[in-house]
């Protein structure tokens, strides 16, 4: 089955806020076998709105639409889809009780406006709001069939999940699985050579998708039971590992630092890091991961060459003759701040983030990033991370990932 999402408010196409709802209904119709093959939005203007309506029904057999179910005057969603498919609208008296219920419980007085959110298309199977005042509904009117959700993401999420995903559930042909695979180390067009073969596949699919600094390949499978769609992404995903295992740091992860911070927990260690160029990022990136404080000693900003020196122990010759920005200072770092956390890991990083401190000896783009682990192995990379102007936040970020990156492969090390 094909589904549209349709978003409705002119404050999306306005820019002032950002249409979340698209994304949660996508994961969760692709979970029932639904195909989303249009996303739409449309302001609250009748006209526009019913154009956009009767565009959908043309070309899907499942409408989803969001927003446009509120009390006021233009929220007119509900009212403009029951003119198009001519079904008229009718009081629902048990909808009426548990607003006028919802405003007393709460204190406040209901207004006469708010009597429309109980009225609903004859014959329409209602989706009560366990988050607010606006109800949705589920039709079906000939070959389509429409869901119409409140756009508040709290109040579509609670009511599409207790209410109209069970709905869905009974139409379903078979169900979609997903399976993340996550690669760093190459980019988009050389991942996607090496897999050219294996995305020709139908059933799995395989596609790749480049994100900052690294590659989502999503391995997708369609069966009738999730138990068999899972067997059929396993037995891609180990296709794709003889293809780029290497550069794979994850499966179904999230991030770089939820792998490392899982690793150091799996082995019990501890990191600790000194940062230059990156101003704390890496340390950021560890620590947005729960329970990081069980692995994580601490971070250390050391912009200043008295402060590598001072609090790093770096050496002032050292950097006097291989300048702030090498890989020696970096070894320094690294060391320094695994002695001062008396962490097992040290990470140092320093470079030029730009846009400006670049030579044509060390351009904008050149980074050091250094591990200190134990018994004294030390690993180095040299890295050009420019790729033009205002690349900073690009070279800080992926600059970090490297250092993640390099984290996880030492602890793979680890006994």
């Amino acid at each position: 089955m094909n589904a549209e999402i349709l978003a409705v408010g002119t404050e999306i196409l306005l820019g002032d806020i950002v249409n979340t709802n698209a994304q949660y209904l996508s994961k969760e119709l692709s979970s029932l076998g639904i195909n989303v093959f249009f996303h739409t939005v449309v302001g609250d203007n009748e006209n526009r709105l019913e154009t956009a309506l009767e565009l959908a029904f043309s070309r899907s057999e499942i409408v989803i639409t969001t927003g446009g179910l509120g009390p006021t005057y233009d929220d007119i969603t509900k009212e403009t889809a029951a003119k198009l498919l001519n079904i008229p609208l009718e009081l629902n008296e048990q909808v009426l009780n548990t607003i006028k219920n919802y405003f007393s419980k709460a204190g406040k007085e209901m207004t006469v406006s708010n009597n429309k959110q109980a009225y609903f298309p004859q014959g329409a199977t209602i989706l009560y709001n366990e988050c607010g005042t606006a109800p949705g509904f589920f039709i079906k009117k000939d070959n389509n069939i429409l869901i119409m959700l409140p756009g508040p993401p709290n109040e579509m999420k609670s009511m599409f999940s207790l209410s109209a995903k069970p709905l869905l559930q009974k139409l379903s042909d078979g169900i979609l699985v997903s399976c993340e695979v996550r690669l760093f180390g190459i980019g988009e067009a050389s991942a996607e050579e090496k897999i050219a073969h294996l995305t020709k596949s139908k059933n799995p699919t395989l596609a790749p998708y480049a994100k900052q600094g690294e590659v989502l390949l999503r391995i997708t499978a369609k069966a009738n039971t999730k138990q068999q769609a899972i067997f059929l992404n396993d037995s891609m995903l180990q296709k794709v590992k003889k293809s780029v295992g290497k550069y794979i740091y994850g499966v179904n992860v999230s991030s770089l630092q939820e792998v490392l911070v899982d690793l150091l927990k799996e082995k019990k260690l501890k990191i600790a890091v000194a940062e230059s160029c990156t101003a704390g990022l890496l340390a950021k990136r560890i620590t947005e991961i729960s329970g990081a404080s069980q692995v994580f000693e601490c971070g250390v900003v050391a912009y200043a060459n008295s402060i590598k020196q001072s609090i790093l122990k770096v050496n002032a010759t050292t950097i006097k003759k291989y300048g702030a920005v090498s890989q020696q200072v970096a070894i320094q770092m690294a060391k320094g701040v695994k002695e001062l956390a008396n962490s097992d890991i040290g990470i140092g990083i320093t470079g030029i983030a730009g846009p400006n401190g670049g030579t044509e000896e060390k351009p904008v783009g050149l980074v050091y990033v250094a591990i200190h682990s134990q018994n004294n192995t030390i690993l180095v990379r040299n890295l050009l991370l420019g790729r033009g102007a205002n690349d900073r936040e690009y070279i800080r970020f992926v600059a970090t990932s490297n250092a993640l990156d390099m984290a996880i492969k030492e602890l793979k090390n680890y006994n």
